[in-house]
């Protein structure tokens, strides 16, 4: 067993400003292989995709909030540290000066709160170019140094056991739920469950970083506070005025026969059941997004998003932003979708507390980055696994599943092993 270091203070010190600077980089090589290694997980952070998006590690500045007021907490203390922040950036692209990085627990009551970090040291590329932002509290800028990094190191004697609920267990729960929604009390819930790991000695979290960006290229890749995985759903991106959101809801396996595959993707596509469960998850999208957006732009259908072992239903959802929110005011009304709690959310959230009988942490929660102006990226934590506070070679891995009134809860089950395969085999593939 690893016993990790306590971070540092959660706030800024008083009248001590952030400092920052920006300067373009020669390419260094992928994002990932710059990530040093380090004995405590949580001091890393990424969002990556295809190779572009950010790198971070350090702890410059921190901030947790916990309650029904998370977000806004963590807002507004990322809008006072950005109001003071001494800033030199010679790049001036999304993502480049101050940035944060974020997570928010799913509920209003766990323990697990919202944290946001702001890293010492951050690598980005976007568009073929790279860029180093280094930032500081003290009285100078900070010089750019990305050094170079040693190889990450393959996870030893991983062991896997049941989390809250056993297999057959979690079965019984999507009956009961079926059942509920057949009663009318609601009509689609999400249902999630945890896997625990135990590893010999502590996990690198690099390793799983680097293999799930090789084998999952169209999701992203990201790790914050010790949260790692690789989701195929953005939230919400806010650039330059411009709302999106990608909405996932409706599943099937692969089989890694292209022409069974292909006739799947069809399948899935003219399923009722899997139909009906995206155009919950969608309306809640675009409900969540237009009174923040002078218009928004509905595909009138899904198309099949192909993963490496799975396929989903998947609709772009587009707005202009008129009121001026940040991209986490944004994440904060989209959070809970219908993709991760259900419909009607109310009554969903309360059968999710009933028949989970565990507490989700970050899990299903807004995970992603921000920059100084408010525009960043959100993705939904799925396909993802936590580190245990005090121990880095233990991790709770989370996968869930959408339940409608036609559910099979063997089948729900497939499914949910479906989604904890990327990160079950980004611990023990070589």
């Amino acid at each position: 067993m690893s016993t990790l270091p306590t971070p540092t203070a959660a706030s800024r010190p008083h009248g001590t400003p952030l400092v920052a600077r920006t300067v373009a980089l020669p390419d260094p090589g992928h994002l990932l292989r710059l990530l040093p290694d380090v004995a405590d997980p949580r001091v890393l952070a990424s969002w990556v995709r295809r190779g572009e998006g950010l790198v971070g590690w350090g702890r410059a500045l921190e901030f947790t909030a916990h309650g029904p007021d998370r977000f806004a907490e963590a807002e507004a203390w990322w809008r006072d540290v950005v109001a003071t922040a001494v800033v030199r950036d010679e790049v001036r692209s999304p993502g480049t000066g101050p940035v944060t990085f974020g997570s928010v627990a799913y509920s209003a009551g766990s323990p697990s709160g919202a944290t946001l970090v702001v890293p010492e040291v951050v690598v980005g590329h976007r568009d073929g170019q790279w860029w180093v932002t280094t930032t500081g509290t003290g009285a100078e800028l900070p010089s750019p140094v990305v050094p170079r990094q040693s190889e990450p190191v393959e996870p030893q004697g991983i062991a896997f056991a049941d989390g809250a609920l056993s297999p057959t267990q979690w079965a019984g729960a999507v009956e009961q739920a079926v059942a509920r929604i057949t009663a009318g009390e609601l009509d689609k819930v999400v249902l999630a469950r945890d896997l625990r790991v135990e590893a010999q000695e502590p996990i690198d979290p690099r390793w799983l970083l680097q293999r799930l960006a090789e084998r999952y290229d169209t999701t992203w890749v990201f790790a914050v506070d010790g949260l790692v995985g690789a989701t195929p759903e953005m939230l919400v991106r806010l650039e330059k005025g411009l709302v999106t959101s990608r909405v996932l809801a409706g599943t099937i396996r692969r089989t890694g026969d292209d022409a069974h595959d292909l006739a799947l993707a069809g399948s899935l596509a003219r399923s009722s059941k899997d139909l009906e469960e995206h155009e919950y998850a969608v309306r809640s999208v675009a409900d969540a997004l237009r009174p923040h957006c002078s218009s928004v732009n509905v595909p009138e259908s899904p198309f099949v998003l192909h993963l490496s072992n799975v396929m989903h239903l998947a609709t772009d959802v587009a707005g202009v932003l008129a009121d001026g929110a940040t991209s986490l005011t944004l994440a904060a009304s989209l959070h809970p979708s219908a993709a991760v709690c259900g419909t009607p959310a109310t009554a969903a959230d309360a059968l999710i507390s009933e028949l989970e009988h565990m507490d989700r942490g970050r899990y299903a929660g807004p995970v992603g980055w921000m920059d100084s102006s408010g525009d960043g990226e959100w993705g939904i934590a799925l396909r993802c696994g936590a580190f245990e506070p005090d121990d880095a070679a233990a991790m709770r891995l989370f996968a869930g599943c959408g339940i409608v009134a036609g559910s099979d809860p063997d089948s729900e089950v497939a499914e949910s092993d479906a989604k904890l395969v990327p990160m079950r085999d980004a611990l023990t593939a070589g």
